[in-house]
């Protein structure tokens, strides 16, 4: 019965060992938020919005936030 206790704690040492260090690669974080990291032509752009157009982006915040979501305006 000992050894199986024995053997069960050092197969959970040996498994907290085997953690890799986790990193955030191919994250560009010192880029604000209006200037597109996708790209001009990506989906994940609202239509007609250009990168780097920081008083459109705000305006579409503030249209999704008033539209979209907030509940206030959603029901009736």
């Amino acid at each position: 019965m000992k050894r199986l206790v024995l053997a069960g704690a050092v197969a959970m040492l040996l498994a907290a060992c085997g953690d890799k260090q986790q990193t955030a690669a191919g994250v560009k974080s010192d880029v604000p938020a209006f200037q597109s990291v996708t790209g001009p032509g990506s989906s994940y752009n609202a239509p007609g919005w250009k990168a780097g157009d920081k008083t459109a982006w705000e305006l579409q915040l503030k249209t999704r936030l008033q539209n979209g979501q907030n509940e206030y305006n959603r029901v009736k």
